[in-house]
């Protein structure tokens, strides 16, 4: 079993690894795509849409179908303001208008983090402070309570001025900062350690919350 994960952004191909130690242990991580032998996997961060989908998964398809010892690749992508289907449905369409093939070895897999992975970050209850210091978090929460309700189906604050991903990496981030945590997408820490993953995996069995993370769980278990 090889795997090609192809992913969005930098946060990903910190965070990714971390827990497929933990939900693939079987699986070893290889610096170059070429260096696959049996039960490995290679990461490529495409920093950001529409990189991803326009320049680097065309790539990703040429080297999978050259070098034939891939079983899937896993595009790894943020929903942000578009439904998880639509989201998918924009990579076919791109795959196939520009006839973007795999060979007959290799399954696509498309993980969409529904709005980005800090959505699912939010859904860990022993981050949450419903009292907070933080004037801005204090909105946050007065907004949306991530611990009692799905922090996939939040929005923004009307005047937040950025995106949909933007607002929940925020409230994340002040989050964890009431707990002395100072995360960063260039250095998640407080979030890939084990204990944090079985927190979100919790959750998500006794809310059903997290519908895309679950996702994401399975698929780790079809691979392990």
């Amino acid at each position: 079993m090889n795997i090609y994960f192809l992913v969005e952004g930098k946060t990903e191909s910190k965070i990714y690894p971390k827990w497929l130690s933990f939900l693939a242990p079987k699986l070893n991580k290889v610096d170059y795509f070429d260096k696959v032998v049996a039960d490995n996997y290679f990461v490529f961060s495409s920093n950001g849409m529409p990189a991803l989908i326009n320049t680097h998964l065309h790539n990703a398809v040429e080297d999978i179908n050259k070098h034939q010892k891939y079983d899937y690749l896993v595009l790894c992508l943020d929903a942000d303001n578009k439904s998880t289907t639509d989201a998918r449905k924009e990579v076919f369409d791109f795959m196939n208008d520009n006839s973007i093939i795999l060979r007959d070895k290799t399954k696509l897999e498309i993980i969409v983090q529904n709005k980005c992975i800090e959505t699912w970050l939010l859904g860990n209850p022993k981050i949450f402070k419903k009292n907070p210091n933080n004037d801005f978090l204090k909105k946050c929460v007065t907004f949306y309570n991530v611990k009692e309700d799905n922090p996939e189906l939040m929005g923004k604050l009307l005047d937040y001025e950025s995106s949909i991903s933007i607002f929940h990496t925020h409230y994340l981030r002040e989050l964890l900062a009431e707990k002395n945590i100072r995360y960063s997408k260039a250095n998640p820490q407080g979030v890939i350690e084990k204990p944090f993953l079985d927190a979100l995996i919790k959750r998500n069995k006794d809310t059903n919350h997290l519908a895309s993370f679950k996702y994401f769980i399975d698929f780790c278990q079809k691979i392990k």
